[in-house]
């Protein structure tokens, strides 16, 4: 009985019902969605053989490298909100792992810089190629009317969770000024991508980390720069 209760707990739905049986498979199809992602995300992890945090630690240093940014020990502690102390165990194990180089900072004698290897940065591109690759393939498929809503839409519902309790959004999400109702057609456009993204493969992770290709089929990428 507990297993049966966690594997159906994603479709529960904390709200009141929609009003309408598309807007309601639109948003079963997101509560889907969003498990086959944290789902897909975990057995990455897992594979990676690195923990909660060595996982987010090495991703959050990969985009610090990709970006041209230096990224530090304090910096990683305020990232994955911990203390000093236990940052310095994750990075003497992703150090020990091979998964992390630690260096001098270049004008700073009492700071580190942390630099992810390729070994890392291989483990992080193949755990998010897939649902990249799945999104692309899909989205690509749709008429550019029906991408259009989607676009606002998924927008709507960003900026909406963005807004709660006054909060600004993130200095990397989108925001958007169309605040048109949402019709069937845009509710039965949503759902259908969200079920056949999440039914055509793998999905993970946050598509605003998506790396751009000019090859749909190439390989993961593996090298730290872009």
């Amino acid at each position: 009985m507990p297993l049966t209760v966690v594997r159906r707990e994603h479709a529960h739905l904390y709200a009141r019902e929609p009003r309408s049986k598309a807007a309601k498979n639109a948003v079963q199809a997101l509560l889907r969605l969003q498990h086959a992602e944290e789902q897909q995300l975990e057995r990455a992890r897992i594979e990676s053989g690195l923990s909660k945090n060595e996982f987010q630690a090495v991703r959050y240093m990969l985009q610090a490298h990709r970006d041209g940014r230096v990224f530090g020990p304090k910096d990683l502690a305020v990232m994955l909100n911990v203390s000093a102390a236990s940052v310095t165990k994750i990075v003497d194990r992703l150090v020990t792992a091979g998964d992390l180089t630690r260096h001098d900072h270049p004008t700073d004698r009492r700071a580190q810089v942390l630099e992810p290897t390729v070994q890392a940065a291989k483990k992080i591109d193949e755990a998010y190629a897939q649902y990249h690759r799945v999104v692309v393939e899909i989205l690509d498929r749709l008429p550019s009317d029906e991408n259009d809503i989607l676009t606002r839409r998924l927008d709507e519902i960003t900026d909406a969770l963005n807004a709660e309790d006054d909060k600004e959004p993130f200095e990397d999400e989108y925001t958007v000024s169309d605040t048109d109702g949402i019709t069937d057609a845009g509710a039965a456009a949503l759902a259908g991508f969200v079920m056949a993204a999440a039914g055509a493969g793998p999905m993970l992770g946050d598509a605003r980390e998506a790396q751009a290709t000019d090859d749909a089929d190439a390989t993961p990428q593996t090298e730290l720069s872009h």
